[in-house]
């Protein structure tokens, strides 16, 4: 575990990264927090884990920014530079990325969320893009993700009224992916990212290069980069194990070296 304050990364045996937001209470998301964050995605980047679970704290994943840095339009350019810098390099890691939030994410906090391939909840959290209660709009891509993930209208409901939203609403509109009891969210998300680290990883980044980009261009676009990246994965050691055990033991049986 890193011994930085505001955001700590511990490296377990099973391949997967946790990110663990610790700057108190509410875990606001200051510019020196997310210049953290940044430093943490570089590290993984340089050594690629298996699965990353990104966490807060029982109470917390993490309220949004820090207000108290607010004040007019270059403080704005400045904290919208460091959102958008750390969230897009966690949204691009090629590995599967999962936000275990507890409590609420509010704000720039579920921004963090939302740059995570999956989001598992709490039954007692809320999420939301309160900013409108501020008299702003978000910041770090809320306006982008959040209608990418649960629809134009949807997202403006939550933006034009700032509302929490509770978990199993949440998972009903396609904002969380489950939603488990408090005191098993951790070892929940945990023992998901841990069977996904034990997989074909280098195919979790391909496919997960081929959705992401895939919907930021054209259908016919996106059938092409399907068609380049699929010729790629052949290229991979867990491809040439994956076909091997299937056509001796049949499928689920393969033992793959991340390779």
């Amino acid at each position: 575990m890193t011994d930085a304050a505001l955001v700590h990364l511990d490296r377990r045996p099973d391949g997967v990264a946790v990110i663990r937001l610790d700057n108190g209470k509410v875990n606001s998301l200051s510019t020196a927090l997310l210049g953290k964050l940044r430093a943490v995605i570089a590290e993984l980047e340089a050594d690629l884990p298996g699965a990353v679970v990104v966490t807060g704290n029982d109470r917390m994943f993490a309220a949004g920014a820090d207000i108290s840095e607010f004040g007019g339009p270059e403080e704005a350019r400045a904290i919208g530079a460091a959102f958008l810098d750390a969230l897009n390099a966690l949204a691009d890691l090629p590995r599967v990325t999962i936000a275990a939030i507890a409590g609420y994410a509010l704000g720039g906090g579920c921004e963090l969320a939302l740059a995570c391939d999956l989001r598992f909840a709490a039954e007692s959290a809320r999420l939301g893009q309160p900013e409108i209660l501020l008299g702003i709009i978000p910041g770090g891509g809320g306006t982008q993700r959040l209608a990418r993930l649960v629809g134009p209208s949807r997202a403006k409901d939550l933006i034009f009224t700032g509302r929490h939203v509770p978990a199993e609403e949440a998972l009903a509109m396609g904002l969380v992916d489950r939603v488990v009891p408090a005191g098993e969210l951790l070892e929940t998300t945990l023992g998901y990212a841990a069977e996904l680290a034990r997989g074909p990883v280098v195919a979790h980044g391909l496919a997960k290069r081929a959705i992401d980009r895939g919907l930021d261009i054209t259908l016919d676009g996106g059938l092409q980069l399907e068609q380049q990246l699929f010729v790629e994965v052949f290229t991979t050691e867990d491809s040439r194990i994956g076909v091997a055990s299937f056509r001796e033991h049949g499928p689920g049986k393969a033992t793959f070296t991340g390779r």
